[in-house]
Formats: structure tokens, C-alpha cells, sequence
């Protein structure tokens, strides 16, 4: 083999070996949403700050996370939309080729959504019309750190106590961490058990932002 093409693969295996732990993926997934300390990610995906330290190691030597220090504490966050999108390209690829993966959705994603989830585009359109109500159903703090113009923070938690606030004649767009996140279908299904027309984003707030649409900021 070509020295340069080897020397090339290895820095390309470096990206592929930092995506092989479902931790590490995970932790991409809370980063994709917003900056974070280690302790934080640690409670998140319920390891220890150590063993959460070393997979955030594996994933700046791939330079797909970047890190600053405030004081003790040390806070990480993707190094670009492009981590999201590779990451959503990943997913779209087990999606075609692993027999498991389309199982799954079907068997607990698939079945909990009796309805097309609507496009970015399609609601990009319908929110300049003011035809929807689009509910950010994650955490506040994530929600302050970037949210789809003019969308509300209702937690799932929330939704049954808040519902009386909606308006019952706009259909209500929900969307979370992204397609894989159960909280939008949960969401969905409340609603419409309070009897309104709701359906899901079809990608969440990530891939929203790294497809280069507008995004709003609390903070």
C-alpha cells in the first residue's frame, strides 16, 4: 500500500474506532445538544466520572470534541455541525444494512407513531404561515442553548398540566434529541390522547441545526 494512503486510513481509523462505543455515542448525542462538564455527562450516561473522562479522551484524539477549563471543572462540546451530520450518516447506513436496527424501529419506534413525521422543510414552510405550534420537549437547559425559532420548552413532564395553553385548532409539532428519542413519541401520544392533532419532527434539534436551518438562543 501507497505509505501516504496508509498514514491517511490510520488517521481515518481514528474517527471510526471513536464511534465503536454505544457510551461514546451517547455522550455525542448529549454534545450534539449542548456544552457539558464531565460530572454532568457522567450522571447522564450513569458512568463514572473516570471511565466518562477516558471515552472523552478517545473522542478528542479524534478531534471530534473540543474541551476549555473553568477553574476545576472541564467543559466539552462538539468541534462542528459535521460531527452531527456524520453521526446522522452513521445511522441512515444501519438503518439500510443492519437487519437488527430496522427490527427495532420497527418493533418500538415505528409502532409508537401512527403518523408520517413531518419534514424540516415542510415545517420550515408551515411555521411562516403560523400553521403549527412547535414544542421543544427536552430540558430547559438544553432548550436555552439552542431551539427552533419561535418553538415552546415543555418538557414532557409538563405537557398534561401545560396542554390547556395550546391552541386546540394549530397542529403541534414536537421534537427532541433527535429520531432516535423517545420523548417526541411520548409527547405525541399525550397530546393526542387530550385530543389534539400532533405529530414529530422527523430528525431533532441536531440535525435541524446542522442542516443549516435558524436556530434561536436563550443564553
Amino acid at each position: 500500500m501507497n505509505p501516504v494512503k496508509q498514514l491517511l486510513n490510520e488517521q481515518l481509523s481514528l474517527i471510526a474506532h471513536s464511534l465503536s462505543s454505544p457510551q461514546r455515542l451517547e455522550i455525542l448525542e448529549y454534545l450534539s445538544q449542548t456544552e457539558r462538564s464531565v460530572d454532568n455527562l457522567s450522571q447522564l450516561v450513569n458512568l463514572s466520572v473516570a471511565n466518562t473522562s477516558r471515552h472523552l479522551q478517545v473522542l478528542k484524539q479524534a478531534s471530534l470534541v473540543t474541551v476549555r477549563r473553568e477553574g476545576k471543572k472541564r467543559f466539552y462540546k462538539l468541534t462542528g455541525n459535521d460531527v452531527t451530520s456524520l453521526i446522522s450518516s452513521l445511522r441512515n447506513t444501519a438503518e439500510i444494512h443492519l437487519a437488527e436496527v430496522e427490527r427495532l424501529m420497527q418493533s418500538y419506534l415505528n409502532k409508537e407513531d401512527g403518523l408520517e413525521a413531518i419534514s424540516a422543510q415542510e415545517l420550515l414552510e408551515r411555521s411562516k404561515n403560523n400553521e403549527v405550534t412547535i414544542l421543544d420537549i427536552r430540558p430547559e437547559e438544553e432548550f436555552n442553548a439552542g431551539h427552533l425559532p419561535n418553538a415552546i420548552n415543555m418538557p414532557l413532564w409538563q405537557i398534561v398540566q401545560r396542554a390547556k395553553s395550546l391552541d386546540p385548532n394549530k397542529e403541534i409539532v414536537a421534537y427532541c434529541r433527535g429520531p432516535y428519542c423517545l420523548f417526541a413519541y411520548d409527547a405525541v401520544n399525550i397530546l393526542r390522547d387530550n385530543g389534539f392533532n400532533a405529530r414529530r419532527l422527523e430528525n431533532g434539534f441536531p440535525e435541524w441545526k446542522a442542516a443549516g436551518n435558524p436556530v434561536q438562543f436563550n443564553q
